[in-house]
């Protein structure tokens, strides 16, 4: 009888085990920093990767390079900002790896990617049956090493990630570089009682690589089903950038959106509202503590109406709160924000930089 429950028991585990849900991915991906190289002499010449499985955990297709950051032979320069090795992708070249996910969740995933020629080269990322493409044309930072986040909506418990550089036209020494990729699942925001606007202190958002201080740029032209900031659309034809505490000075919370394009760079969400019935919006503006300095304006539109909101930036990390009303004309209003003018950093003149927004705030009001 013994032998026989020991059976059961044993038959049970194995069943558990069996029937055990994999653990969604959270965090940098397997390799994710390419820092495990190639296994095999044979599975490398030089740079360029020979086989689909030379790079552990990932699969590959096409030229891809596995190099390691700084000066290269022929005067090139490779900005690797999260860790020594990356990827190069040559023309349309992918790495891609399977994900455990939970089907239904949105993520979003961060990466480090940067452009190795001066040229227009363009990222693409898909999570079947979504796909976006990323221009890498601007550099947002000194170094060039932006840091880069995109969104999607699980539909399986399996997804595929796919990065490819879709450009036929480049040359071959040229092709975006991947340094780091990893993952977070994010919380779908809702109104509340106290605030009509989803996720207005930005706090729900995608979590930035552990050895970059750059922030995470949001990229342009991103929906709120599947924005990689909950609750908000980017809007504009450039990305803006989401910031954090530990780097920066923002004003409340532990993240917030900092407008570093100018006009060509904006948030926006729509709200249910009341037609003719009257809101306050506020909320915070002021500058990162990140030597951008001089005369900023976001400007503002809810609806039919808009403000104008002023600060002088002296890079001292202030900031001021800003309110008006606005007369809703439907029942859904938009919120737009982006920065009037165009700014870059006093200590390089090259890092993008502008106004700071937190803390966005809409209640109606009660006469």
């Amino acid at each position: 009888m013994s032998q026989y429950v020991s059976f059961l028991l044993a038959l049970a585990l194995v069943s558990t085990y069996v029937l055990a849900a994999p653990t969604p991915l959270e965090g940098l991906l397997p390799n994710g920093n390419f820092e495990q190289p190639p296994k095999k002499p044979t599975d490398v010449k030089e740079t360029l990767l020979l086989h689909k499985n030379s790079i552990p955990e990932w699969e590959i297709t096409g030229q891809v390079e596995y190099i390691h950051g700084g000066p290269q032979p022929g005067g090139m320069y490779f900005p690797v900002a999260n860790g020594i090795h990356a990827v190069k992708l040559g023309n349309e070249a992918t790495i891609s790896q399977t994900l455990t996910v939970k089907a239904g969740s949105l993520y979003a995933v961060t990466f480090g990617a940067s452009r190795t020629c001066a040229q227009q080269q363009v990222l693409r990322v898909s999570v079947p049956p979504q796909t976006g493409d990323l221009p890498l044309q601007t550099l947002y930072c000194s170094d060039g090493a932006d840091v880069y986040a995109y969104g999607f909506k699980a539909n399986s418990t399996s997804v595929r990630l796919t990065f490819q550089n879709p450009g036929v036209h480049e040359d071959p020494k040229c092709g975006p570089i991947i340094d780091a990729v990893a993952i977070n699942e994010l919380l779908p925001p809702r109104p509340t009682r106290l605030n009509l606007v989803k996720n207005g202190g930005f706090e729900e958002g995608p979590q930035g690589l552990s050895n970059s201080s750059n922030g995470v740029l949001l990229p342009p032209r991103q929906q709120d089903t599947t924005s990689p900031l909950p609750g908000w659309i980017i809007e504009s034809i450039k990305a803006v950038k989401l910031i954090d505490s530990k780097h920066f000075n923002i004003p409340s919370g532990v993240a917030a959106i900092e407008l570093i394009a100018g006009r060509e760079g904006a948030v926006a969400q729509i709200i249910r509202t009341v037609p003719n019935k009257v809101y306050n919006l506020s909320f915070a503006v002021g500058d990162a503590k990140n030597t951008c300095h001089g005369d900023m304006m976001v400007e503002v539109f809810a609806g039919k109406d808009t403000l104008k909101a002023g600060f002088k930036s002296e890079g001292k990390g202030e900031w001021k709160m800003v309110s008006f009303k606005f007369k809703a004309v439907s029942t859904r209003t938009r919120l737009s924000f982006y920065s009037s003018y165009y700014h870059t950093r006093v200590d390089d003149t090259v890092s993008l930089c502008g106004p700071v927004i937190d803390q966005v705030r809409v209640l109606s009001i009660r006469y």
